[in-house]
């Protein structure tokens, strides 16, 4: 066990960020344990199908299968969600969402939701787990999307969120919230190839936007204004580069209070905006 374990460290030293962690998530989940008994039982030797079950799973890795693609589970905010190729694994610069939103989401209040492009539900489902009064909903233009974001509210026992299928806004006709929160695609179509060996395993519609990666953001924005109440707040996740354009885009659709949040590693991330 413990050879097995080196070997897949240095198989994916140079093909991941965090090769001692991948390789320990990959062999519990091929074994059935948790990653504890990786220590306490490394001096266990394995059959030949578990052995063989745990490098078919770090070659995977090693060709650049996301981790939670391999297992079908990712953590965020604490909720463990099943993800699938049909949505984009959640990434933790995507909890400054989320902290951001709870900031302008009361407890205890009744608040309407929205939240646009949902993907795994990971923004919709953390928020609705920390502020159970309000009245969530998660829109995507992927029906298969849709259907992870449903099971996961299911299996968490998050029903109460409700979900419609619909391309940005198109999804909630005639509906007004008090917050909106989206992290659409905001990838430049020539960036794609190249940023992350990962995102070849992921849909592409859920990060890349046009030439300049702010054709969801564009449309959100645009739109947002008829579908909130007064006063209330448009938060959105962009890339490291583009606070500038979205604070431009915001204030331009007559905004205020317009801010940029930096992320856990301190790149501008979120920018949010108020509707007067």
């Amino acid at each position: 066990m413990e050879a097995l374990l080196r070997a897949g460290v240095r198989l994916l030293e140079g093909r991941s960020p965090s090769p001692r962690l991948d390789a320990e998530v990959l062999l519990a989940h091929a074994l059935g344990w948790g990653r504890a008994a990786l220590f306490s039982r490394r001096d266990e030797p394995l059959t030949a199908e578990q052995a063989a079950r745990c490098l078919e799973l770090l070659a995977a890795r090693q060709s650049g299968r996301p981790v939670a693609h391999l297992t079908g589970r990712r953590e965020f905010w604490s909720l463990a969600l099943d993800v699938t190729p049909d949505v984009l694994t959640p990434r933790p610069d995507t909890e400054t969402l989320v902290e951001r939103a709870l900031e302008r989401i009361p407890a205890g209040a009744g608040s309407r939701v929205l939240d646009l492009g949902t993907g795994s539900g990971a923004v919709a489902l953390a928020i609705a787990a920390e502020r159970p009064a309000a009245a969530v909903t998660a829109t995507d233009a992927s029906p298969a999307a849709l259907a992870v974001a449903a099971g996961n509210a299911r299996r968490l026992g998050l029903a109460r969120v409700a979900f419609s299928a619909g391309d940005w806004l198109d999804a909630v006709p005639g509906a007004t919230f008090d917050t909106i929160v989206s992290n659409p695609p905001y990838l430049a179509d020539a960036d794609w190839a190249g940023t992350d060996p990962e995102l070849d395993f992921e849909p592409r519609a859920a990060l890349a936007a046009g030439p300049d990666g702010l054709d969801a953001l564009r449309r959100i924005v645009a739109a947002a204004p008829a579908h909130l109440a007064p006063g209330g707040w448009l938060l959105l996740e962009h890339g490291a580069t583009q606070g500038p354009a979205v604070r431009a885009l915001l204030a331009a659709a007559g905004f205020t209070g317009v801010v940029t949040t930096p992320d856990l590693a301190g790149l501008p991330r979120v920018t949010e905006g108020r509707r007067p």
